[in-house]
């Protein structure tokens, strides 16, 4: 075996093996020979083995002499001489002293394992796929002395060449041309890692068009499997005959590549998971209008008519149901009105108790009712010069509609137990998850307040009408609440998906969120399954007859188109492009279902 008699600035010597196919010299510890040398540039030369003959080539236009005369390279013989800065090297064909005793074939093994261990390393901080295969490749030609390497994975039947490294550690061009189908294929078939010492040569091989063609002297091949199926192959190769593969070489391969399945698939998924998030950071930009996300018409009806009255002072009507945001548009309507620095003070009519309820709203003097120890403001004077947020004002009791309508007009309150108004600058925002027209009818809710708040209407749709915004709301909280926890989980699996476009989301957004948060919180793995958001198949929606769902739908829009016009029915059909008797018999309907009646089918009906 060649070796190296290094001789260093203070006069120390040493002897040092040259086993690989380039060896780097220099300063830099990281290089194959690391002297202590301070006038050595950081990599200072690379002895290169052809095969046939050791090559020193000055690295980087270092001043390197061999045998005393300058040079950029050389081929070496026995005795040269070599120096550069404070260093001499001395080439000898064979060792001064005898190595050590180790076999060769269980240093090779300890060098590959270590490589492994570098490469996985790496992998928790990479960051460009690419670049990581490509360090993969280089490493398994620095193992197994090839001259030549490729990664291939199949991606639906296809060959695609992810990485191509020459022992220069340069990217190869046209790879796919490169490599011996015919071989491959067999790899692919029986599963099984193979090596073809002399393959012009070798009986089975020599008739192979693409062996021919390509005129292989050697070649590696091993499997990369995924769960007992090959979804790739490393393919190595030497041109010269005198470093041909063999047994003890595929040795060292079939357990490097068993390691390299399992790094290049983790390699993948992060790389996917990235583009993944990168990819969902574009799509909730391009979907995001503030802190409300959705891409349909639906919701771009929703941003326009926020960005229509946001600037004004007037009431606004937020309609939909439970769980689809509403506060966050009320929000978003104070965020962007020219009360913006003013306090946005939100109340729920729904959750406290009616006895309770005016001096929330309006507040209290000192002693007016039995635990009124102080004299405190409501939320209408918290609001002065902001928004004021009614939600669920739906639930509000009658008695107390009525002042509510004498604050919007007069602008001024009245606290409970005084006698003397207070004015009030504020804009008030309502929302209710009930349709206030049929309360109106069932007098439950004033009309005249219900004109003075819906100025302007927005209704919200349900989350199950809202088609891919779903699932880019779900991978939002996903992200959100993966990072607020510090947990593992990175992404949604397939099913999961499939099963949050099913669901019908009663809860809407706010389910959404909540099992999201759950899932994260308890998920043991990277990716949440339907199972972990609690999607089992009996819950989800099931699938309708094609008529009865065209019906449910038909439904469904006309009420939409309906609120989006405040009820008003000649203008509902205009729209839709149908006779106003369709509108009129579709409420017709709707009132029989709510008192458990029955129409009789109407001509249309009749002849379908």
């Amino acid at each position: 075996m060649a070796t190296l008699i290094v001789r260093g600035p203070d006069g120390s010597e040493r002897e040092v093996a040259l086993v690989k196919r380039i060896t780097s010299v220099g300063r830099d510890p990281e290089n194959d020979v690391a002297v202590e040398d301070p006038a050595l540039p950081a990599t200072a030369l690379h002895i290169h083995f052809d095969g046939k003959d050791y090559n020193a080539a000055a690295h980087d236009r270092s001043d390197m002499t061999v045998n005393g005369k300058r040079r950029g390279a050389w081929r070496l013989g026995p005795g040269d001489r070599i120096r550069v800065a404070g260093t001499e090297l001395t080439f000898e064909a064979v060792a001064r002293t005898p190595l050590p005793s180790a076999r060769p074939i269980a240093g090779q093994r300890l060098q590959a394992l270590e490589t492994l261990v570098r490469f996985s390393e790496r992998l928790l901080g990479a960051t460009d796929l690419n670049r990581l295969l490509d360090e993969l490749m280089d490493a398994l030609l620095e193992v197994t002395h090839a001259d030549k390497g490729f990664l291939i994975l199949l991606e639906d039947g296809e060959m695609s060449v992810r990485a191509a490294r020459n022992v220069a550690r340069e990217t190869i061009e046209g790879a796919v041309e490169r490599v011996s189908d015919s071989i491959i294929r067999r790899v692919v078939e029986t599963r099984r890692a193979l090596v073809v010492a002399d393959a012009l040569h070798d009986s089975e091989w020599s008739g192979s068009t693409s062996v021919v063609n390509l005129k292989l002297c050697s070649v590696m091949c091993a499997p990369l499997m995924q769960k007992g199926e090959v979804f790739g192959v490393i393919y190595l190769g030497n041109d010269n005959v005198v470093s041909l593969f063999d047994e003890r070489a595929l040795e060292l391969l079939a357990p490097f590549a068993a390691q390299a399945s399992l790094l290049v698939q983790n390699a993948m998924l992060l790389d996917s998971l990235r583009r993944e998030n990168l990819s969902l950071k574009e799509a909730v930009a391009s979907r995001q209008y503030g802190d409300l996300i959705g891409a349909g018409a639906s919701m771009r009806e929703v941003y326009r008519r926020i960005e229509k009255v946001a600037g004004t002072d007037i009431s606004v009507l937020v309609s939909g149901e439970t769980g689809t945001g509403k506060e966050v548009v009320a929000r978003e309507i104070h965020r962007r009105s020219t009360r913006a620095n003013g306090p946005f003070v939100a109340v729920n009519c729904g959750a406290i108790p009616e006895a309770l309820l005016e001096s929330e709203l309006f507040g209290h003097v000192k002693g007016a009712f039995t635990g009124a120890v102080a004299t405190r403001m409501g939320k209408f004077q918290a609001a002065h010069g902001g928004t004021l947020f009614l939600d669920e004002i739906g639930d509000m009791p009658l008695a107390l509609q009525v002042k509510i309508l004498r604050a919007l007009q007069d602008r001024a309150v009245t606290k409970v137990g005084d006698n003397r108004p207070e004015a009030v600058d504020l804009r008030v925002v309502a929302a209710t998850n009930r349709v206030l027209e049929e309360e109106i009818r069932k007098g439950t809710f004033r009309e005249d307040l219900y004109y003075r708040l819906n100025v302007v209407a927005i209704h919200l749709p349900p989350l199950r009408d809202r088609g891919e915004d779903v699932v880019v709301i779900g991978k939002y909280f996903l992200q959100k609440y993966a990072k607020e926890f510090t947990a593992r989980v990175r992404g949604f699996t397939p099913g999961a998906l499939v099963a949050m476009r099913k669901y019908a989301w009663p809860g809407n957004i706010r389910e959404l969120e909540n099992r999201v948060k759950k899932a994260v919180v308890l998920a043991d793995r990277a990716l949440v399954s339907a199972e972990d958001l609690d999607l089992r198949p009996e819950i989800l929606e099931p699938i309708l007859p094609l008529a009865q769902a065209k019906e449910e739908f038909q439904k469904r829009y006309i009420n939409e188109v309906l609120e989006r016009n405040a009820g008003n029915r000649t203008k509902t059909a205009k729209d839709l492009g149908v006779d106003p008797r369709t509108v009129f018999r579709h409420l017709e309907k709707l009132e029989a279902e709510r008192r458990g009646q029955v129409l009789p089918p109407d001509d249309e009906e009749t002849e379908a």
